[in-house]
């Protein structure tokens, strides 16, 4: 028997709905600021941050407490 294994290595939901609100600002459908649009992108990348500021911080707690 073979093994065949395949990876998804295709476009992500917040990669497309980042490329649709360009599309849309740039074709003149949407009058949003750009912060917005590229909001699909920035969001996760700052969740990430906080995510990993809090483990960082729990981290250093923990080793100031033995």
């Amino acid at each position: 028997m073979s093994q065949e294994t395949s990876s998804s290595g295709g476009i992500g939901f917040l990669s497309l709905l980042a490329l649709l609100f360009i599309g849309l600002k740039l074709t003149g459908f949407i009058n949003w600021s750009w912060l917005w649009v590229l909001s699909p992108i920035w969001i996760p990348i700052g969740i990430m941050l906080v995510i990993l500021l809090v483990v960082v911080v729990v981290v250093l707690i923990r080793a100031v407490l033995r």
